[in-house]
């Protein structure tokens, strides 16, 4: 294989993958592409933690048979939940920056670059893609990535399907996903780095995700439901953060 885009300890990428799901290899082909070191954390079918309550995590890589699955990566397993998934794939490497994409998302032309570059400038920040859908939901769609746009670049509120980029020492300083906050866990992350004063920067690189919960579901009642668990959401954690 060619030589990454960016040195193997220098960058490890996190795909969080739910019971039954699988890495589309299109995105796998991007992903190691990119970096030596990308980790699948598969959640374990019963959720199960270890006697300190602590995700379990096989630390050893295991081989990945399944044409669908990641060729290339490495492979653990933890408790059952994104944010146990991803400080389990965090503590698993051992990279200065991390970057934590989800399993239905596709990168675009220049993603390589733009993180090469944000990297480069190794500032205590959280970089974000602009989110885009792909073609698997209804025409209005369009409406949610301006609105994903104006929700981050506008108020500073990216998420976790945007690809969030941070150093290792920041992640690590704001006690990584809070796995006790339920749904939002990537919300909650964006408010603590919002009150520990570090910026949030955009990588002004389109990051695609799928919307087939929006056509399953409607689009009307998708959105609204997004948009009412987002306030909840922020009247939620923003408090919170803010008496700390």
């Amino acid at each position: 294989m060619a030589a990454r885009v960016i040195a193997a300890g220098t960058l490890s990428i996190l795909v969080p993958l739910a019971p039954g799901d699988a890495v589309p290899a299109t995105l796998a082909a991007s992903l190691v592409a990119i970096t030596a070191d990308v980790v699948i954390v598969h959640a374990d079918a019963d959720g199960g933690t270890d006697s300190a309550g602590v995700p379990a995590v096989d630390a050893n890589a295991m081989p990945v048979k399944d044409t669908r699955d990641c060729h290339g990566c490495r492979v653990i397993h933890a408790a059952r939940g994104r944010a146990h998934q991803q400080n389990a794939g965090a503590a698993a490497t051992g990279s200065r920056w991390l970057w934590f994409v989800h399993a239905d998302s596709a990168l675009h032309a220049g993603t390589a670059a733009a993180l090469r570059q944000f990297i480069a400038h190794d500032d205590d920040a959280i970089g974000y893609c602009d989110l885009r859908f792909l073609d698997d939901g209804p025409a209005l769609m369009p409406v949610n990535a301006a609105g994903a746009w104006l929700r981050s670049r506008v108020l500073g509120l990216p998420f976790g399907d945007q690809g969030l980029l941070v150093r290792r020492d920041t992640f690590d300083r704001l006690g990584g996903f809070d796995a006790g906050v339920g749904r939002g866990e990537d919300h909650a992350f964006v408010w603590r780095a919002r009150r520990a004063g570090v910026a949030l920067r955009p990588l002004r690189v389109p990051l695609s995700t799928s919307a087939r919960r929006y056509a399953e579901h409607g689009w009307w009642a998708t959105t609204a439901d997004h948009l009412r668990e987002t306030w909840r959401q922020a009247r939620r954690f923003a408090p919170t953060d803010a008496a700390r």
